[in-house]
């Protein structure tokens, strides 16, 4: 209610923004308002001079200055100092709104005052009240009160004026009398104007025409200032809309530091414009590793808080250069590449005493444009360059800087040729099976082959897995090159089968995403059909740290490859830090075991007792041992004598093509086992 009422009065709490509006409103209206008044007293003056001059007006000089001339000039005067502070408030040279306020008021009651006085002597004479009502619309209505200012205004002057007036006797009724003389007796004229000469104030229907003035002039000085204070807050809120797009258009809402927008513009200006010390620039791309964890762990909210530390801290160490956050929790800065490192340095410190019990990294990726070959670099693929220079040492704890150079920019080309070629190389046979054999131990006949991707590239030539697996499981594209696969050993098998030649039980990588990304597991079971391939000619491989993710899927995957005949391996035993939790988890037929078991074989003592213990560990688990990276004779003879069934290393065969593999076999250097040629010869 308390709140309505200071509305109604115009005595509510207003913003800077809207107060300022109806100053300049008031400003601007006091322009036209001042113009109309200095028009009308130079008009009036050179009217009253020039009657004056023609000895019209009967009474001496010194009269009509103190009941004229006094009264326009100073009119005139505030009317010129308020048109005068309007334009120089308004054009910026006047700031403060004291003296503008000061000049208004008075402008405003001189006017009122006027208006009032002139009238008065208008009155007398038996003329009508306008110069009064012209200056009360003038002040009251061309300018923009607050209601309880415009009600004590106007009631004060209009009550004045009434008391002014109220013990006036108007000459209009001896006029009125006068006009009849013909038609009255000298008793009846002069009783007349005895009746006037004793009549003083205004009538009843003047004061009701006065009192209809002074409310209708209220109520629109009230609608007046209702329509002005709609408008300020119209314009205040589309004030603040295109302020929040424009600061939301150079700043970063979360972090409050630039964003790309800015960064890139600010950047392009630097690059072109910058003609001191321009070799000494350098883009850094950072990138605070084991975020993903921390947010996870605390939540995105503590997360949030911690981008924001981490953006304020970053904008302090560089604090003459330019910083914007990239996206996430990368940041970039263009800086000078002296004292750089130093710099990232003492950031990587300040962000080590942020971390809790997640342990939070900083990466910095560098670039220095080479201002010889390219004079103007985009700052985006400046950027870009930073950024690959960054993603090149992540998960290398030992290193937190890295420059970029051509060498880089080179693996990120294959990187991008391998992603967006991948489905053109399946489809135009650019894929290819290589076989490794895996052989018995009691007489190193071939007992398996290994099907291993290669990538016969007709721009980059043989690619080995080493450089696309990665990338495609990164991408989530790795399935296609698992499925090409299996449909190529599906079909050398049914080829050797119908040609009568020699092949063993094929294992095959598959990677965890084959799980997710497609039903890896029934298209196997459909090429094994369509090209007549026994289930036990096909095995699947399965890396150890592939199950450490998507358990559930995985051990229902495996459940069923089982169920349907196919058996199981696990891959890169002893490569993770969960072996034994693997081990009692899911079930096996094979173990492999890591090569890097085999690795300083003859130097260290500790690897003999380790693979026999291994080997054991096996065989009470009911699972075949296998070892890979077998090189030597004393590896294979070790490997036999502590009862490992299964050997493959390049001793025996580095992957080859399937011809060369028919080859060896055809000239003796390699033969399968007998059992599988038997078994072949009956699936066949």
């Amino acid at each position: 209610m308390g709140n309505t009422i200071l509305k109604w009065l115009g005595l509510e709490k207003k913003s800077p923004y809207v107060n300022e509006y109806f100053f300049r409103t008031n400003m601007r209206s006091s322009i036209y308002m001042s113009c109309i008044v200095i028009v009308l007293e130079l008009w009036m003056i050179i009217r009253l001079t020039n009657q004056w001059f023609s000895g019209i007006l009967p009474k001496p000089f010194s009269y009509y200055f103190s009941n004229y001339y006094f009264y326009y000039f100073l009119l005139l005067g505030s009317g010129i100092l308020t048109l005068v502070t309007a334009i120089l408030y308004l054009r910026g040279k006047i700031r403060s709104h004291l003296p503008g306020t000061v000049i208004l008021w008075t402008f405003a009651l001189i006017c009122l005052y006027f208006g009032i006085r002139i009238s008065i002597g208008d009155y007398t004479k038996g003329e009508q009240v306008f110069t009064f009502l012209t200056m009360e619309l003038f002040v009251i209505c061309l300018l923009v009160w607050k209601p309880i200012v415009a009600f004590v205004l106007l009631t004060g002057s209009y009550l004045y004026y009434v008391y002014r007036i109220n013990g006036v006797a108007p000459v209009s009724g001896a006029y009125s009398v006068l006009s009849r003389l013909s038609e009255l007796t000298p008793q009846e004229a002069y009783e007349k104007l005895q009746a006037v000469a004793q009549t003083t104030g205004i009538s009843q229907a003047t004061q009701i025409n006065m009192f209809t003035m002074w409310l209708s002039t209220y109520l629109f000085s009230i609608a007046n200032y209702q329509r002005t204070l709609k408008s300020a807050l119209k314009d205040e809120n589309l004030e603040e809309i295109n302020e929040h797009l424009s600061r939301i258009s150079v700043i970063d809402e979360l972090t409050g530091i630039n964003n790309m927008v800015h960064f890139r513009s600010e950047a392009e200006k630097i690059m072109k414009y910058v003609t001191t010390d321009k070799e000494n620039l350098i883009f850094l791309y950072l990138d605070i590793e084991n975020f993903k964890f921390y947010n996870e762990k605390y939540g995105f909210v503590a997360g949030n808080e911690l981008l924001i530390k981490v953006a304020k801290c970053i904008e302090k160490a560089f604090e003459s250069s330019l910083v914007a956050r990239f996206s996430d929790d990368h940041f970039v800065v263009l800086t000078r590449y002296t004292g750089s490192r130093e710099i990232i340095r003492q950031i990587s410190a300040e962000i080590h005493e942020m971390q809790q019990e997640v342990r939070l990294e900083l990466k910095c990726g560098a670039f220095r444009p080479n201002l010889e070959e390219e004079e103007t670099i985009d700052p985006s693929i400046a950027c870009d360059r930073a950024r690959l220079a960054c993603n090149s040492i992540k998960k290398h704890y030992d290193q937190n800087f890295q420059q970029y150079d051509k060498t880089l920019e080179d693996r990120f080309r294959l990187k991008q040729y391998i992603v967006n070629n991948v489905d053109n190389a399946v489809e135009n046979g650019y894929i290819k099976v290589f076989y490794q054999p895996v052989v018995s131990t009691e007489d190193a006949s071939i007992v398996g082959l290994e099907a291993l991707a290669r990538w016969q590239d007709p721009q980059y030539g043989l690619l080995p897995p080493g450089v696309f697996i990665e990338i495609l499981e990164e991408h989530r594209q790795i399935h296609k090159i698992d499925k090409c696969i299996i449909q190529q050993v599906c079909r050398d098998y049914r080829d050797a089968a119908e040609k009568g030649l020699a092949f063993a039980p094929v294992s095959l990588n598959f990677s965890r995403l084959d799980f997710e990304l497609c039903d890896i597991v029934g298209y196997l079971e459909n090429m094994s059909k369509e090209y007549h391939v026994p289930r036990k000619f096909l095995d699947v491989e399965i890396t150890e740290s592939a199950l450490t993710d998507q358990q559930g899927l995985l051990q229902t995957a495996m459940k069923e490859l089982r169920q349907l005949g196919y058996k199981v391996w696990l891959d890169d035993f002893g490569s993770g830090y969960s072996s034994l939790n693997v081990l009692k988890d899911f079930q096996f037929d094979v173990l492999k075991i890591d090569m890097k078991f085999l690795s300083g074989f003859s130097n260290n003592l500790k690897t003999r007792p380790i693979l026999s213990n291994i080997v054991d560990l096996t065989r009470q688990l009911n699972m075949i041992s296998l070892t890979e990276g077998v090189e030597t004779q004393e590896q294979f003879d070790f490997l036999a004598k502590i009862g490992c069934v299964r050997a493959q290393g390049y001793l025996f065969s580095k992957p080859v093509p399937v011809t060369d593999l028919r080859a060896r076999i055809g000239a003796g250097d390699l033969h399968v086992n007998k059992e599988f040629r038997t078994l072949q010869m009956r699936e066949a």
